[in-house]
C-alpha cells in the first residue's frame, strides 16, 4: 500500500510539475516580451534626450547669433556717423590731432567688425543685385553702364554670408540718348 501511496504522489508531483512548466513558459515569454519592450522604450529615449540636447544647442547658437546680428545693426549708424564726420573734418582741413582721433575710433569699429565676420559690400562700380543693394534712384550717366551702381550712399554689410544690411545706392540708366536725329 505504500508503495501505492508512493507511487500516486510521485505522478501527482509530475502533474504538477507538467502544470508548472507551461505557466513560467508563458511567463517566461512574456517578460521576454516585456523586457524587449522596455529595451525599445529605452533607445527611444535616448535618442528623444540626443535629439533634444542637439536641438537646444543649435538653438542657443541662433540666438546667441541673432543677438550679435541685432547688436551690429544698431552700431551701423553710429559707424556711419563717424565716416561722415571724418570726411567732413577732411573736407574742413581739421586739426590733425582731430583726425587723427576719428581714424583711430574708425580704426577700432572695423577691428570689431571683423571679429564678428562682418565686411562691407562692395557697391561703386558693381552691377546692381537687389539681393545686396537697395537702389534709391535711377541718374544717366555717360561714364557709367546700366545697371551698375554708380553711388553709394549708405554702405551694405553682410555678416559672414548673411546680409546685415543692404547697400543703399544711385544705378546708372546708361547715357542720355538724343531725341533730335
Amino acid at each position: 500500500m505504500s508503495e501505492e501511496k508512493n507511487e500516486n504522489v510521485e505522478a501527482g508531483e509530475e502533474a504538477r510539475e507538467e502544470e508548472v512548466l507551461p505557466d513560467t513558459e508563458v511567463i517566461e515569454e512574456a517578460s521576454a516580451v516585456e523586457e524587449e519592450s522596455l529595451r525599445d522604450q529605452f533607445v527611444r529615449l535616448q535618442a528623444d534626450f540626443a535629439n533634444f540636447r542637439n536641438r537646444t544647442q543649435r538653438e542657443r547658437v541662433e540666438l546667441y547669433q541673432r543677438a550679435n546680428e541685432d547688436l551690429l545693426l544698431e552700431l551701423l549708424p553710429v559707424l556711419d556717423h563717424f565716416e561722415l564726420g571724418l570726411e567732413t573734418a577732411r573736407k574742413q582741413e581739421a586739426d590733425a590731432a582731430v583726425l587723427e582721433g576719428f581714424s583711430l575710433v574708425l580704426d577700432q569699429f572695423a577691428s570689431l567688425l571683423e571679429r564678428f565676420k562682418v565686411t562691407p559690400i562692395e557697391a561703386v562700380g558693381a552691377v546692381f543685385d537687389p539681393h545686396v543693394h537697395e537702389a534709391l534712384t535711377h541718374m544717366p550717366s555717360e561714364e557709367v553702364a546700366e545697371g551698375v551702381c554708380m553711388n553709394e550712399v549708405r554702405k551694405g554689410y553682410r555678416m559672414g554670408e548673411k546680409l546685415l544690411r543692404a547697400a543703399q545706392v544711385v544705378v546708372s540708366s546708361g547715357a542720355t540718348v538724343e531725341g533730335g536725329e
